[in-house]
């Protein structure tokens, strides 16, 4: 049973007296692109002026964490679903605006209430087992990441005519430099004109003109691309999962709040900061996959992807110059958000951890573990793709999307655990719905994940048997549902949880604006259900059994004993590519 005595409540309930902060800079006025809010103007904003102005210095976290997220290896999977299967996959789109909403919203409460970043959370909250797991998977999987980047920069540097090495050492300056400055302001400043950047796929989308009706079909309808076998175009729904709700934005956005100063007095404008974001994302995923639809719709290309190289030629050649310029302008202003987001992701998160200073706000003198981390894992990644083999980014390529297809499940699992946390979150937890909306989307990325770790070590693997897993899993999913609601819980801690739960319940709106987490030696021990232990135990087997199948495959690979890894999109080397014109060659 829980420590429910009356010492632990007040601790719980008073917990805005003394708020958990682990590095001082994150305490102060809010320095935000477009204005600045100062620490004590917690007000509530009642004028439509005064609500403009406050929007306007909060907006950041989700903007860029959204539009990062739109990166190179999103470039490659949307152009592969319109170049192989035209406007018939778009429809995922729309199913995933709720998953990232939901997620981020979260994500950004918890950061806000708590001030804390989301791998530190873990480690207290769950323990060294899932704490190291998740640093650990999380720092793998976003080096791999921003190799991906980098790669996709070489695209760019390739249709102008740029030598590589020399412009992916320039690109690293640049995204070092850009966070560098000691000011969070103009770190923000420079993000936010690379997500307004994004927008260049708008101009691309003109110049192709697909049909408006047929994209606002596509998007609203679902369908299934026409005499398709079912586990290719399966995996390439999983890989435009895995790229658009990625294990790096929990840990990113999180810890930006946390370092932008935003408390739960701004909540609601994090909120329309994130809405903004996700229609942003997709404006850009769906130009990718209308205007690839349109241009190779009955050209010899058509269902025959190899990379986002084979865009840039295919522009050239049946669109002009122009169009194809600002698609790799657009591509390259893709790659320097996602390696600066996901880098920043990274650097916060060993950080927060290990307790080094870890903030924007600092200058480099003053974080220089922080700041350490960071300018590694971006000279490792840009050195990397500079001397490294095509064929051994190819493989990098798509062995990063298998991964994260597999990890982000267990991402999403401590999310709604955290969430759910009294001790962390008071009266800002979770309610009901949302939590019977998050455990559905984390159960269909269960399911997703159990398929693409199948279709992985087993590459002959059938639509029929794919077939079963969905079924089975569902039935499974609703019956584990089901059991969950039976289950009753010990009636002593029910009704401590019931009386603690009033009077949250109780807070007055302007109480509920100043509740923070306290410190996080305060925190009483996490309640876990006998049902939670016994899903956490199922989980982690799952997931000690799938990372070594997967590692297992990849060394294969990478010895060259076994080479398949299922091709799920993203930004591939331009090995398998058609050459690609220089802007001189073209009409």
């Amino acid at each position: 049973m829980s420590d429910t005595s009356p010492t632990a409540l007040e601790e719980i309930e008073l917990a805005s007296s003394a708020p958990a902060v682990l590095d001082s800079a994150h305490v102060g006025d809010i320095h935000g692109a477009f204005g600045t809010i100062r620490q004590h103007d917690t007000a509530t904003r009642k004028t439509w002026r005064a609500r403009l102005v406050t929007l306007a210095a909060i907006v950041g976290p989700g903007l860029i964490v959204m539009v990062g997220d739109n990166d190179a290896g999103a470039f490659g999977t949307y152009t592969q679903a319109g170049q192989n299967y035209g406007t018939t996959l778009m429809w995922v789109l729309m199913l995933l605006i709720p998953v990232l909403y939901v997620n981020q919203e979260m994500v950004a409460r918890l950061g806000a209430v708590t001030g804390v970043g989301h791998a530190r959370l873990i480690f207290e909250r769950f323990g060294k087992f899932w704490g190291a797991f998740s640093i650990i998977d999380l720092v793998l999987l976003n080096v791999l990441t921003i190799i991906t980047e980098f790669i996709g920069i070489t695209f760019a540097l390739e249709y102008f005519g740029l030598p590589k090495v020399a412009g992916l050492f320039v690109a690293a300056l640049l995204i070092l430099a850009a966070v560098s400055t000691g000011s969070f302001q103009r770190f923000e400043r420079f993000a936010i004109v690379l997500v307004i950047g994004s927008l260049l796929l708008l101009p691309v989308l003109h110049a192709v003109h697909p049909p408006l009706s047929q994209m606002a079909y596509s998007f609203f309808v679902p369908q299934w691309p026409a005499h398709s076998d079912l586990a290719t175009v399966l995996l390439l729904v999983i890989a435009m999962v895995g790229t658009t709700v990625a294990p790096w934005q929990l840990f990113f956005q999180q810890s930006y709040v946390v370092d932008k100063r935003i408390t739960p007095a701004f909540s609601a404008y994090e909120k329309v900061d994130l809405v903004i974001g996700i229609g942003l994302v997709m404006i850009g995923a769906v130009a990718m996959i209308a205007f690839t639809a349109e241009m190779f719709a009955g050209k010899p290309e058509f269902g025959n992807f190899a990379n986002a190289g084979g865009v840039l030629s295919a522009l050239d050649k049946y669109v002009g110059a122009y169009p194809a310029a600002i698609f790799a302008i657009a591509l390259l202003d893709a790659c320097l958000i996602g390696a600066a987001a996901v880098s920043l992701a990274t650097a916060y998160a060993i950080a927060d951890v290990f307790a080094f200073r870890h903030s924007l706000h600092r200058k480099v003198s003053d974080a220089i573990g922080f700041y350490a981390a960071y300018g590694v894992i971006i000279a490792v990644a840009a050195a990397l793709v500079a001397f490294s083999s095509d064929e051994f980014l190819g493989f990098i390529t798509k062995a990063v999307k298998a991964l994260a297809g597999i990890l982000l499940p267990s991402a999403t699992v401590f999310l709604l655990l955290l969430c759910n946390d009294k001790a962390v979150l008071g009266p800002w937890s979770n309610g009901p719905k949302l939590n019977i909306l998050t455990g559905a989307i984390i159960w269909v990325l269960v399911l997703l994940s159990i398929i693409l770790t199948s279709a992985t070590v087993f590459p002959d693997l059938s639509s029929e048997a794919i077939e079963k897993i969905l079924i089975g899993g569902s039935m499974l999913g609703l019956v584990g549902f089901l059991f969950t609601r039976i289950l009753r819980r010990d009636p002593l801690v029910d009704r401590a949880d019931r009386d603690r739960d009033q009077r949250f319940n109780e807070m007055t709106l302007p109480e509920r604006r100043k509740w923070r987490m306290p410190s996080l030696d305060r925190l009483p021990a996490p309640n876990l259900t006998p049902m939670t232990k016994l899903w956490m135990g199922v989980l982690r087997g799952y997931l000690l059994i799938a990372v070594a199948l997967i590692g297992f495959k990849i060394i294969l690979a990478a010895t060259g004993a076994e080479v398949h890894i299922p091709q799920l999109g993203g930004a591939q080397t331009n090995k398998e590519a058609p050459s690609t014109p220089s802007s001189s060659d073209s009409k």
